[in-house]
């Protein structure tokens, strides 16, 4: 590497991690970028116009293959190999790594809703969780060019949850389905609106990623880069300036210091040969996700950072939030038997339904303090190996009960606002290290009574709409089984946490350590709270933001 003398040191390729290597190269700051997961390309990999019918398990997902059969994370998952995790005694949480080049922005669910002015200030409302150190106003530029360079579908909806775009972008948001349009309907019988969803999905052409021509389910990935990853977007554009270099199989093990504690570079294992290696740099950038990144933060403490890097506050791997989960189906009478035709889309839910009861939360109308938001199931999909339905009897009488089942079901999925609470966490693990002696996370975990409230009162609003539609839908499950356990939503934050203060937040509003001026974190770990919406596309407006922060400094000699 003698013959590029990078500037920048980035560890992650996800949302952070790319961002910041896209808007640090396009300043010219040369970037060297180290990815702990394989190369990936989707142009080559990517298992487009498969059918579930030519996969085993007709494309159910299996030990290897999370997602489905054709998912691309071989050797990430829940369980990698090699890289163990534990739990504390009485803790269920799961930890997913993409292990790849682009992280998890290979598999989201690419739903692009912005944090609005309730969510960055929410503490001085309810006194709970803590405030982020700058108001709605002060990013909002930042989301209009996040999401044209991005390229995000969708509609300026004037709901107060969903803060507004300036004109010309978002691009043309796809048709709803008939599903979501009858939901819609019962919604509003409530007094409950539905929306288009925003997602990062091309309707129309963007540089040269291709609009999506609504054939094949984004969760394979995608060749034409319709769907967004930065595998076809975010890395290419910064390669294109010449001034990154990637690394992958690159497993980062500390961050380096001198004599005196200040910040030197990193220390990481070439997984292909198990051998260490240190780079060096000017400036460090953390983005390899919230909880790696406090584990790689945790294991580099030394004499002068002895509770682990920029970490005088604590607060390092404290504050773990994930979206609270839970769902409800049932069967829609009215939307048997109706006429086949393509549903595909853009394969997720075309509408949703945004978090309602901002004035309700003011006049102390509800019993928990944070919102949710419901991801709706429904329409004419690729048959899979499953059936669902309690199905009688056999012959023609059976396949006809499949049939007018067929596209009849919805499915309400509610994703929540999460408080930090003491109870939740991640430290290291004493004794237990993975296959290159690196000690790995131990997590602990704890719903409080404020999550399993909101997902009683979103089960109950999701029965009532569904009765509204005329399905017969039964006994609620209590909020305790109903709950996801903590991490299988796959949006845990606030592990670094951003503040006004050293004495209680691990950055400031830049991402920058309190103790570290020239080490920076730029993942979901900075978020000061976990609101109920889908964190990657204020993770990357936030490393947007940051790196052109960053890299001013540098221009001016500050770093």
């Amino acid at each position: 590497m003698n013959d590029f003398a990078h500037h920048v040191l980035v560890v992650g390729s996800g949302a952070g991690g790319a961002m910041a290597a896209y808007e640090l190269t396009r300043q010219g700051h040369k970037v060297l970028l180290l990815e702990a997961g394989r190369h990936y390309d989707p142009t080559t990999e990517t298992p487009m116009f498969r059918p579930n019918g030519d996969a085993p398990l007709m494309g159910a997902s299996t030990p290897d293959k999370d997602f489905g059969f054709y998912d691309s994370t071989v050797g990430g998952g829940w369980e990698v190999p090699d890289e163990p995790y534990t739990t504390a005694e009485g803790t269920e949480f799961l930890w997913w790594r993409a292990r790849m080049l682009g992280g998890r922005t290979n598999h989201w669910g690419r739903y692009a809703l912005r944090f609005s002015e309730h969510d960055f200030k929410a503490k001085s409302r309810d006194g709970l969780g803590a405030d982020w150190p700058f108001e709605y106003d002060e990013i909002a530029p930042w989301y209009d060019k996040t999401e044209a360079l991005v390229g995000v579908c969708g509609t300026n909806t004037g709901l107060d949850d969903m803060p507004p775009s300036s004109d010309g972008v978002l691009q043309p948001a796809p048709t709803p389905r008939i599903p979501e349009l009858l939901i819609a309907a019962a919604a509003k019988k409530h007094g409950i609106e539905a929306a288009p969803m925003h997602r990062a999905i091309l309707t129309r052409a963007l540089d040269q990623r291709a609009p999506c021509f609504w054939a094949t389910p984004c969760g394979y990935g995608c060749s034409i880069g319709a769907a967004f990853q930065t595998t076809t977007s975010l890395l290419p554009m910064a390669q294109a300036t010449g001034h990154l270099r990637v690394i992958t199989d690159a497993m980062v093990k500390t961050v380096t210091t001198d004599a005196g504690g200040n910040v030197t570079g990193v220390s990481y294992v070439d997984k292909t040969t198990g051998t260490e290696r240190q780079v060096d740099a000017k400036v460090v950038v953390l983005a390899a996700s919230a909880c790696e990144t406090a584990r790689i933060l945790l294991n580099s403490k030394n004499a002068s950072h002895p509770d682990g890097l920029a970490n005088s506050s604590g607060q390092v791997g404290r504050n773990l939030m994930d979206s609270t989960g839970a769902g409800l189906s049932a069967l829609v009478p009215a939307l048997m038997d109706r006429p086949r035709y393509n549903e595909d889309g853009h394969t997720a839910n075309h509408l949703f339904i945004p978090w309602w009861g901002h004035q309700a939360h003011a006049n102390g109308e509800l019993d928990f303090p944070r919102g949710y938001h419901f991801e709706l199931g429904g329409r004419f999909g690729e048959p899979g190996a499953y059936v669902s339905g309690d199905l009688q009897g056999y012959g023609p009488a059976l396949k006809q009960q499949v049939r007018a089942h067929y596209g009849a079901y919805v499915h309400f999925a509610l994703r929540g606002e999460m408080l930090p609470n003491d109870d939740c966490y991640m430290d290291i693990d004493p004794s237990v290290t993975d296959k290159w002696g690196i000690p790995v996370p131990r997590f602990h975990w704890k719903w409080s009574e404020h999550e399993l409230k909101q997902v009683e009162h979103g089960l109950k609003t999701a029965k009532a709409i569904l009765e509204t539609m005329g399905a017969t839908v039964g006994e609620l499950p209590a909020a305790e089984e109903a709950i996801k356990k903590g991490g299988e939503i796959i949006h845990e934050v606030g592990t670094t946490r951003m503040g006004d203060s050293p004495e209680d937040s691990v950055t400031n509003q830049w991402g920058q350590t309190w103790d570290c001026p020239n080490l920076f974190v730029m993942d979901g770990g900075v978020f000061a709270s976990n609101p109920h919406k889908n964190c990657t596309l204020t993770i990357m407006t936030l490393a947007m933001r940051n790196s052109a922060w960053l890299a001013d400094q540098l221009k001016t000699g500050a770093l």
